[in-house]
């Protein structure tokens, strides 16, 4: 069995089941990315919550697997060559779960780079946009006299719609008739948009119908319904 005991986290966060995976998260729009594949794939996992409320994010323990203080992170004790593995970034955590267990990207590759055309789509613009719009609209950012900020974020944030919502014209998912990495990175955050940010009336949600379509579909997935609430808070 792996000895865990070498990463320095397991120190604040104990691995009960060193073989499974261990996922370090938060249920927000990039740590549910991880926890929906992990239910979509069925690969034995162990969550952990990491607490933003108590700057867990900032714990000598969590910066030594993550430098960069964000969640998701996992350590897979059967990495590759049966080694452990250790990442950060939920993009590069989709593209690794998606090519351990063969699922969830095409194989073709032509058609791989595609779909990972699509996961940067929304790791450079959909996320980081929204994100902002979220600040600008509902935080901090709100009590600014200066709505220019807030605006830009806006106008930027319906041009992402407007794109994704032309790819989806005749498409079941981001990439056709197959459900994809792309689908599980760019769902969980238009959700969060129209629901935590309470910005749809904001985006003019009402002109992107193949969104909300999808949307609605992505969330009648049982794996996404219950990858949604993981970690548990």
């Amino acid at each position: 069995m792996t000895d865990l005991a070498n990463f320095p986290i397991t120190k604040k966060w104990p691995a009960m089941h060193p073989d499974r995976l261990q996922l370090y998260s938060l249920p927000t729009p990039n740590g549910v990315k991880v926890s929906i594949m992990l239910e979509e794939t069925g690969l034995a996992y162990e969550a952990h919550l990491v607490s933003f409320d108590t700057n867990d994010q900032l714990s000598p323990e969590f910066l030594s697997l993550n430098p960069n203080n964000k969640i998701p992170a996992i350590i897979d004790p059967d990495g590759p060559g049966g080694q452990p593995l250790a990442l950060f970034e939920s993009g590069a955590i989709l593209l690794y779960l998606a090519d351990k267990t063969q699922k969830f990207i095409p194989p073709d590759a032509a058609v791989r780079y595609e779909t990972i055309q699509w996961l940067m789509f929304q790791m450079g613009g959909v996320g980081p946009m929204f994100g902002q719009l979220g600040f600008f609209h509902k935080f901090a950012g709100k009590d600014y006299a200066d709505k220019r900020p807030r605006d830009r974020y806006v106008a930027e944030s319906k041009r992402l719609l407007s794109v994704l919502n032309q790819r989806l014209a005749g498409r079941d998912w981001i990439m056709g008739d197959s459900y994809s990495i792309a689908d599980i990175a760019t769902f969980p955050w238009i959700r969060n948009l129209i629901g935590f940010y309470e910005a749809g009336d904001l985006v003019e949600m009402a002109h992107y119908p193949h969104v909300t379509r999808v949307l609605h579909q992505f969330l009648a997935r049982s794996a996404v319904l219950r990858g949604l609430e993981i970690p548990k808070r």
